[in-house]
C-alpha cells in the first residue's frame, strides 16, 4: 500500500511541475526591448547594465500606468530621462557606443514567452538599440506591466518542499 501511495504522489508531483503558467500578451500592449551591439560578452554585459539602470524608471512608469493611453503619454514624457540613463551607463562603462531610442511601431522577431509563441511583426514598443544592434536583446511588456511580474516572481525568496521527497525520507 505504501508503494502505491508513493507512486501516486510521484505521479501527481510530476504533473504539477510540468504545468507551465501561460501569460498571453494582449494585442493592446506596449513592448520594451533593449538590443545589444553584438553577442560578445562585453556588449551583452553592457546591455544588462543598461536594462538594470533603466529598471527604476520603468518601475515608476508601470506603477503610474492604469490605461494604454496613459502609458503611451508617460513613455513619451520619459524618453529624455531614458536617454540620460543610457548615456550615463555608457559613459560609466567607458563605452563609445552610440544608441537610439525609438518609440512607435517597431519590428519584433518571433518570440516565445512563458510557453506562448508570439508572431514576428510590427508592435507598439519602446526600443533602445546599442551600437549596431546586432546582438541578442532583452524584452518584456511595459503595458500591461509584465516586466514587473517576472521580476517580482524571480525576486521572491520561496522555499519549496516536495511531498514526494518527504514521503521517501519518511519511509526509506
Amino acid at each position: 500500500m505504501k508503494k502505491i501511495v508513493i507512486i501516486l504522489a510521484i505521479f501527481v508531483t510530476i504533473l504539477s511541475l510540468n504545468k507551465e503558467e501561460k501569460v498571453i500578451i494582449p494585442k493592446e500592449a506596449i513592448r520594451f526591448r533593449v538590443i545589444a551591439n553584438s553577442n560578445n560578452s562585453d556588449d551583452q554585459t553592457l546591455k544588462k547594465k543598461v536594462v538594470n539602470n533603466l529598471n527604476g524608471e520603468i518601475r515608476k512608469l508601470t506603477v503610474l500606468d492604469t490605461s494604454l493611453e496613459k502609458s503611451r503619454n508617460n513613455i513619451k514624457t520619459k524618453i529624455p530621462e531614458f536617454s540620460e540613463i543610457v548615456l550615463d551607463t555608457l559613459e560609466k562603462n567607458q563605452s563609445d557606443q552610440t544608441f537610439t531610442i525609438d518609440y512607435g511601431m517597431n519590428y519584433f522577431p518571433e518570440k516565445e514567452y512563458k510557453g506562448v509563441v508570439y508572431e514576428e511583426g510590427e508592435y507598439e514598443s519602446l526600443v533602445i538599440t546599442l551600437g549596431n544592434g546586432m546582438g541578442e536583446n532583452f524584452w518584456c511588456v511595459l503595458f500591461p506591466p509584465l516586466c514587473l511580474l517576472d521580476e517580482e516572481q524571480q525576486s521572491q525568496d520561496v522555499e519549496y518542499t516536495s511531498f514526494v521527497k518527504e514521503m521517501i525520507d519518511k519511509y526509506f
